[in-house]
């Protein structure tokens, strides 16, 4: 998915989010839960070399998010954002990672792995500008926001470009 295009779409799927201002996780994690009329929970865990630091889980009465317990608190932080940015745009597994759960009982599982994929793409998006609302009091990230370079570097490879 092209950076433009992305960029759009996530701030299209985002634009009714409230972000508190000052951010505080807690309280956008209470907002995010009251808004899909669900519980929410966190899981800190340990994180192994070669496993995903962030892995999203939907039962029929709650989500939890699972994070690697040893991040530091900013990437932690953002760990939990991109698992949001899943559970805003109702993301599906491609495939049943955990296949001893029963799948009556877990309705989707994402794992954070690698963002090549479109639906990992628009979650880095989505935890990358909900950060950029929390640290600027609630505003959006502009096109020359350092934070959407280097998403624009990391999606799009070659040189260093500027976004158009």
């Amino acid at each position: 998915m092209r950076l433009r295009r992305l960029e759009r779409e996530c701030r299209r799927l985002i634009a009714d989010i409230e972000v508190p201002d000052p951010f505080d996780l807690s309280v956008f994690l209470s907002y995010i839960a009251a808004r899909r009329g669900r519980d929410l929970h966190l899981h800190p865990q340990p994180a192994p070399a070669g496993a995903p630091c962030g892995l999203w889980l939907a039962t029929d009465q709650a989500d939890h998010i699972f994070y690697a317990a040893g991040a530091d608190p900013l990437h932690r932080r953002h760990i939990i954002l991109h698992e949001i940015g899943h559970i805003l745009c109702d993301h599906k597994a491609p495939g049943l990672v955990l296949p001893d759960l029963d799948p009556a009982t877990v309705a989707r599982v994402l794992m954070r792995t690698t963002y090549s994929a479109p639906q990992e793409q628009v979650a880095e998006m989505i935890a990358t500008m909900i950060s950029g609302r929390a640290l600027r009091g609630g505003t959006e990230p502009r096109s020359d926001d350092p934070l959407l370079q280097g998403l624009h570097e990391a999606f799009i490879p070659g040189p260093a470009h500027g976004l158009r």
